[in-house]
């Protein structure tokens, strides 16, 4: 087994012990974590990867969300089927996003994802009798089990965030070691360059952003089921720029980033806000300090530097 193998395994392992030590306030916290870390590795897939920069994540998100919990309270499903439901609603919409938005680069390509995320908010807003709009919907606690198991009940929940990022983690190690993730990497660092090697670097950035939606929409899916609330705040614009954050700040084009960018932000605000409303910009002060003085993210940092066989 290799060490990064290892290395992940290893963090999947030391999540689930804490379940049993952490108060219940702060593992109440890493389940949510551990769901917007799935949100923020799905974004790594495009902008850490592929080298795609989207400003309407959220979107994915939404529809994960949204597909879900629709699903549930129009169509009375149970909650396996209505997450099935989250998933298959973002493969086809983010397939249908990056047909369209791949016809366009660079600056454009931000533009169009902003403007498709623009668009899915005020759908919400627009269908509001079915939506509830700004308002959003609980999903009922009744609804929210799964083979006997109530995802309200905070062990419960905790383990189905834990299976869902374990899940998400190892499939990321799998793929950046793999010839499809190494021809994404290529495209990145040189699109032309891989394509004058023989790649299809349309079709690979197509299953980028395919495979990014996905993961961000079974993110939103996996909130919504989790944690009872579907809402528009979710499609906004400021949520799309969450995962650009965490990615950032955890490293770009590393597995774990992710969730440590997810981790920090996460602390970060909810420390600060205990000694200031100001928490936003104490944040933002950090976040301009680690673009600074660490360009590559807290991981990006850790594998330059002392482990190098981080993927």
């Amino acid at each position: 087994m290799s060490r990064a193998l290892t290395f992940h395994i290893g963090a999947i392992i030391v999540l689930a012990v804490l379940q049993f030590i952490l108060p219940v306030y702060h593992s109440g916290n890493l389940a949510r974590i551990m769901v917007l870390a799935v949100y923020a590795m799905g974004y790594n897939v495009m902008f850490g990867y592929t080298g795609l920069l989207s400003l309407g994540h959220a979107m994915f998100f939404a529809v994960g969300m949204y597909g879900a919990g629709l699903s549930i309270r129009l169509f009375d499903m149970a909650a396996a089927p209505a997450f099935g439901i989250g998933i298959i609603a973002s493969i086809l919409f983010s397939l249908g996003v990056g047909l369209l938005a791949l016809r366009t680069i660079g600056v454009a390509f931000m533009i169009v994802t902003l403007m498709f995320s623009q668009a899915i908010y005020l759908l919400i807003l627009y269908f509001n009798p079915l939506t509830r709009g700004d308002e959003g919907f609980v999903i009922p606690q009744a609804v929210r089990q799964v083979a006997g198991f109530d995802l309200s009940d905070p062990t419960t929940r905790y383990f189905a965030a834990l299976l869902l990022f374990a899940i998400a983690l190892l499939g990321m190690v799998w793929l950046v070691r793999s010839r499809t993730g190494r021809v994404l990497v290529a495209i990145r660092e040189n699109e032309e360059r891989a394509r004058m090697l023989g790649y299809d670097s349309w079709a690979h950035k197509l299953f980028a952003v395919v495979l990014s939606g996905t993961m961000a929409g079974a993110a939103g899916a996996a909130y919504g089921l989790l944690f009872g609330s579907v809402g528009a705040s979710f499609a906004e614009v400021p949520f799309s720029i969450l995962p650009l954050l965490y990615v950032l700040l955890g490293g770009p084009g590393t597995v774990i980033g992710p969730f440590v960018g997810t981790l920090f932000m996460f602390y970060l605000r909810d420390i600060s806000s205990s000694f200031t409303d100001a928490h936003l910009l104490v944040a933002g002060i950090v976040l301009v300090l680690l673009t600074m003085y660490a360009r590559r993210g807290i991981m990006g940092v850790v594998r330059e530097r002392w482990a190098k066989w981080l993927p």
